[in-house]
């Protein structure tokens, strides 16, 4: 007998047909003797519709009721999965973030997880119970209702089976694994049979929307078993390894495991600012100071005077606020610069713990863009990967220019 937490993400939960579809998947697991909890999101959409309805009464809700409003999503997904595993005489509780024990800090919106009170979830379990919990919520010390950001019903999911060191922790969505690249951008995309923590740690923070990077951090912390699959066939999915693991099963990795993008990012830069120490600190420490994430950063040298440029990137939905930030604190306390802002900009990049040992893949991705007449804005790199800002309008050109050079191409099917 195993323990098993399977997450379900919105499309899985889509509809009354697919929660029941959902229920026949879980009922077999248990009937096969495994403990099983399950990890809901809201419906597909369902989100988006109550944050619309919050929009049309006030343009700038407060985040406590916000985390109130959207919570309400999951639980109606978890009772009517409740429901319909009931229907086919399987014993089952629903139960709220709260309710299942995830206490987070008070962070509305964007909240983490403190700690997980397993004793009433164990009691269940071991009472022949499926327990049916809400995702992407939890509560603070003062019982508020909290959310951990969007994509956090992922994070729900790997904590609790960190909390009850599960067997495994099974993510269901609507594609069957972890891809070279999204399927939808280039058809020629293949389906991996393994990937390491590290690079699905990168994968998910540089754009990949499989898995929300909190919910990789914990599985590579906690060592949890972490495995992608279907909703809607059966299959192997991608099982998610540490790379002492892999490395077992293959002599040499390959270079290039995966390719991100993500046009949700927007570009700001700083010109003609003091070229003295402690200008980034007083650039971003507002920014940091709003809980905005700061992703890529360059600074230009100087070339002549005491002057330079300073250029970074931010999620797309705070690039307002950033901008309102450098132009209300950060101008007036620097006494000079100019600002531009750039929106339609989007990162690419190449991800692949072969890097380690293989030279030339950055010279080889400029050549490859160039070839394309592919323009680059910004460049930064990692250990095992390369990100690119470039022109939005040329990033789907680019992912597929990427993935044919680089050898991730089906070979049965004719290119696009």
């Amino acid at each position: 007998m195993a323990l098993y937490v399977q997450k379900f993400g919105g499309t899985s939960v889509g509809s009354v047909e697919r929660i029941k579809a959902v229920a026949n998947k879980v009922k077999r697991f248990r009937d096969e003797g495994h403990q099983v909890v399950v990890v809901v999101s809201a419906m597909s959409g369902e989100t988006n519709r109550l944050i619309e309805l919050a929009e049309q009464i006030n343009d700038e809700p407060t985040p406590r009721e916000m985390d109130m409003l959207v919570s309400t999503g999951e639980q109606v997904t978890i009772s009517l999965l409740a429901m319909a595993l009931h229907r086919l005489g399987v014993p089952a509780t629903s139960y709220t973030g709260a309710q299942v024990g995830i206490q987070t800090d008070s962070a509305y919106t964007k909240a983490r997880i403190q700690r997980i009170d397993t004793e009433d979830l164990r009691a269940d379990l071991d009472d022949g119970q499926v327990v049916v919990a809400a995702g992407f919520q939890g509560a603070d010390d003062e019982g508020n209702i909290t959310t951990l950001g969007r994509g956090g019903s992922d994070t729900t999911g790997v904590a609790l089976a960190a909390a009850l060191g599960a067997d495994e922790c099974q993510i269901y969505t609507d594609v069957d694994g972890v891809y070279t690249t999204d399927p939808r951008v280039c058809s020629r995309a293949q389906r991996l049979e393994t990937i390491t923590v590290e690079e699905m740690l990168e994968l998910a923070s540089l754009g990949s929307k499989v898995l929300q990077i909190r919910a990789v951090e914990f599985a590579g912390k906690y060592n949890v078993p972490l495995r992608v699959l279907s909703s809607f066939e059966d299959g192997p999915g991608t099982l998610i390894v540490a790379e002492s693991d892999q490395e077992e099963d293959s002599m040499e990795e390959p270079l290039i495991s995966g390719i991100a993008f993500t046009d949700k990012e927007a570009k700001l830069t700083l010109l003609n600012t003091p070229d003295v120490p402690g200008v980034a600190s007083r650039i971003l420490g507002p920014i940091a100071d709003a809980n905005i994430e700061v992703d890529m950063i360059v600074q230009n040298v100087a070339p002549v005077g005491d002057y330079t440029d300073f250029t970074f990137t931010v999620a797309k939905s705070d690039y307002k606020q950033t901008m309102q930030i450098l132009k209300d604190q950060v101008l007036p306390d620097l006494g000079s610069g100019e600002l531009r802002g750039d929106d339609n900009i989007a990162k690419v990049s190449l991800v692949g713990v072969g890097m380690r040992s293989h030279a030339g893949v950055a010279s080889r991705m400029f050549r490859v863009l160039a070839d394309e007449n592919v323009n680059i804005r910004m460049v930064s790199t990692s250990e095992i990967k390369i990100s690119v800002v470039i022109d939005e309008k040329h990033m789907e050109l680019a992912v597929r220019a990427l993935h044919t050079a680089f050898g991730l191409d089906k070979q049965d099917i004719e290119p696009e």
